[in-house]
Order: C-alpha cells, then sequence, then structure tokens
C-alpha cells in the first residue's frame, strides 16, 4: 500500500502528508471567503487584511510543498493501481492550491485597484494640507506592498514549478539507469554462458586430440607387430 511509505527526513507517510495537506486546504479556503465577505463589507473603504492574506499565502506555499512531496512519493509505489490512484490525488490537490492562489492574486489585484482609485480621487480634491499628503503616502506604501506581495507570490510559484520539473526530471532518469542496468546483467550473462561453452569446446577438442594420437599409436603398435608375424 502506497500509504506506508516514509518521507525523507521522518516527513511522514503518503496518506498523512495528503491529510494535512486537505487540512491546510480547507484553512486557506476559509481564509479566502472570510476576505470576500470583508471585501463586500467594506466595498467602498479599501480596507485589507494583511495579517489573513498573508496567512493564505503561507498556507498555500505550504500546500505546494506537501504537494512536491507526496509527488515524490507516489512515484515509488510499486503497484500501478495504487500509484494511479495517488497520482490523481496528488494532482487534485495541487490543483485545488493553484485556484486558491489564483483567488489570492485576484483579491490583490483588486484590493489594489480600489488604493488606485482612491488615490486618485484624493488627487483629484487637490487638497494641499499635510493630512492629506500623509494619506496618499499611505497609499503609496500599501500600493507598494501588495505588488511585492504579488511579485513574491508569482516567483515561489515558478520556483515550485521547477522544482517540480527537476523531481520529475531524477524520476525518469533512475528508470532509464534500471533499465540499463537490467541490459548490462543480461549482457554479463550471456558472456558468462559464452566463456563456458567455449571451455566446453577447448576441453572437447583436447580430448579428440589424445584420442587421435592414442589411434595413431595403437595403429603403428598393430602393424608392428603384424609385420613381425608375417615374417
Amino acid at each position: 500500500m502506497a500509504t506506508v511509505i516514509d518521507g525523507p527526513g521522518g516527513g511522514g507517510t503518503l496518506s498523512e502528508l495528503y491529510q494535512s495537506a486537505k487540512r491546510v486546504l480547507l484553512r486557506a479556503r476559509d481564509g479566502i471567503e472570510r476576505l470576500e465577505r470583508l471585501e463586500s463589507s467594506t466595498a467602498g473603504g479599501g480596507l485589507d487584511s494583511p495579517e489573513l492574506s498573508n496567512s493564505i499565502k503561507r498556507d498555500i506555499s505550504q500546500i505546494q510543498s506537501l504537494c512536491i512531496e507526496m509527488d515524490r512519493l507516489w512515484r515509488s509505489i510499486a503497484a500501478k493501481s495504487q500509484r494511479d490512484l495517488w497520482k490523481r490525488k496528488v494532482e487534485q490537490v495541487a490543483e485545488e492550491a493553484e485556484s486558491l492562489r489564483e483567488g489570492l492574486d485576484r483579491y490583490f489585484s483588486r484590493n489594489q485597484k480600489r488604493m488606485m482609485e482612491a488615490k486618485e480621487r484624493a488627487e483629484l480634491l487637490g487638497r494641499a494640507n499635510g493630512e492629506n499628503d500623509h494619506v496618499l503616502r499611505i497609499f503609496d506604501d500599501e500600493a507598494q506592498a501588495m505588488q511585492s506581495a504579488r511579485n513574491s507570490s508569482r516567483m515561489l510559484e515558478e520556483s515550485l514549478q521547477t522544482g517540480i520539473a527537476i523531481l520529475s526530471k531524477y524520476s525518469e532518469q533512475r528508470e532509464r539507469l534500471k533499465k540499463v542496468q537490467r541490459k548490462a546483467l543480461d549482457v554479463l550473462n550471456t558472456v558468462g554462458l559464452s566463456n563456458s561453452v567455449l571451455k566446453l569446446i577447448e576441453r572437447r577438442h583436447r580430448v579428440d586430440v589424445w584420442i587421435k594420437y592414442a589411434g595413431m599409436i595403437v595403429t603403428v603398435i598393430i602393424l608392428f607387430a603384424f609385420w613381425r608375424w608375417t615374417r
């Protein structure tokens, strides 16, 4: 069964990693729903919950890391039926995590758009007092922070995809090495059999030579005896 395959460094079994990923998925999905409710209730205010959005982003990153580990483990399952089953499960978790990441990116985009619109409204008012300048600086800082968060999320996703591709290549190389090893063993077995046949032929050749020489000697003795008898 695939559920008893241990991960490296005490990472847990495939089933344990899958259950952990499902729990984090539920938590991240609940966080997205809370963000959307907050967005709906403060649609005109441009409010945000950085702690909640950052927590969701960390959960999504954890899920994607678990998917990389599970992707490595299911490939080691011997039974094809179990391997295919776990492949589908891991792909489903990865797709759900990707959907959550896209939802979070859309939220960041909408929130940044609200901030920019609020900034433009404040600029159109043309207030020159220090309070308005302070508000504009806050909007600028928030917009930059949101853009930085989106860029970080995108870079993390690219790194995770690269890691998955590298693990897949390692798995393919391992399978090719196994095939080469089996072929090498077959060749060695064939060479060993050929050596045995050659040794048998050599022994038979030596026996034939001795038989030939023995026959020649016996023939000479018989001829010599016949010659002496006829004299």
